[in-house]
């Protein structure tokens, strides 16, 4: 077939059709993961609005909404979300949601990379009390508003509006905190003391970004975690609050995007 008609036949084929005619290996060394946000606990989906403005074009981005009701139970149902992705996934959770995608990961063959945003990181069998009682240093107990008796012994808690400024996002304007605190999601109280299963960072890269200014995780704890999680890299925010992919959402979009470039240029390598 001459090159004039071979020209022809592919502009007549759908666009799949001829991407289908790259070699398979070759075709996902070059597609670009998606990124998946997870907000943790008394946060929601917009508070990632300023990192996804800052991540470039060519990026599927999804902040997932966060059920936080449990960790199996948003673990599963992060998992559910991630079998839903062809291709692959860099993994971003803050806070609480860090138990989810240490979960949710596990056995996904798609996840490449895991990056800590202010999050928790345990180890199988560990809570969420565990890791905020590790260390000396955090205070968020002390901003939670009266529980809300969901019945069975479970309780939704919310910080109370008033000290969500200072507790969580002191580097935040004041504006800014005021809506976060207004539409912060509850976290059900039984959540903190459900112990995680086996650790995805084990097998996959793991990238952690914090905040010295962080009120609810310690700076000990966070260092502690990622030097066990063996860490591609840790970047720390001078004076940041728990809250930074807020108050710094270029340093935070840059870390994600040097966790999915690395795995891309993996990709590449080992086709």
């Amino acid at each position: 077939m001459s090159f004039f008609k071979k020209t022809l036949l592919m502009a007549a084929l759908p666009a799949s059709a001829v991407l289908t005619s790259a070699a398979p290996s070759q075709a996902q060394a070059n597609q670009k993961p998606t990124i998946v946000l997870v907000h943790g606990a008394f946060n929601e989906s917009s508070s990632w609005a300023g990192v996804i403005h800052e991540l470039p074009d060519g990026y599927r981005v999804i902040a997932a909404a966060n059920p936080l009701r449990g960790v199996k139970s948003d673990s599963s149902y992060l998992a559910n979300l991630i079998d839903s992705i062809k291709g692959p996934v860099v993994l971003v959770g803050h806070s609480f949601s860090g138990m989810m995608i240490t979960n949710a990961a596990s056995g996904k063959g798609n996840v490449k990379a895991l990056v800590y945003v202010a999050a928790l990181a345990p180890d199988a069998g560990e809570t969420a009390n565990d890791l905020l009682s590790k260390f000396p240093g955090g205070t968020s107990g002390s901003a939670l508003g009266p529980p809300v008796d969901l019945g069975g012994g479970a309780h939704d808690v919310y910080v109370q509006p008033e000290k969500f400024h200072a507790q969580f996002a002191a580097d935040v304007p004041a504006s800014t905190a005021k809506i976060m605190a207004v539409t912060q999601r509850p976290i059900v109280d039984t959540a903190f003391g459900e112990q995680s299963g086996p650790p995805a960072w084990k097998s996959i890269p793991s990238f952690f970004i914090y905040g010295t200014g962080d009120k609810n995780l310690p700076v000990t704890t966070t260092l502690f975690m990622s030097k066990r999680a063996g860490a591609k890299k840790v970047v720390e925010i001078k004076g940041a609050s728990h809250l930074l992919m807020v108050s710094h959402p270029k340093e935070t979009a840059k870390l994600i995007l040097e966790a999915a470039q690395q795995t891309l240029a993996a990709s590449v390598q080992g086709s």
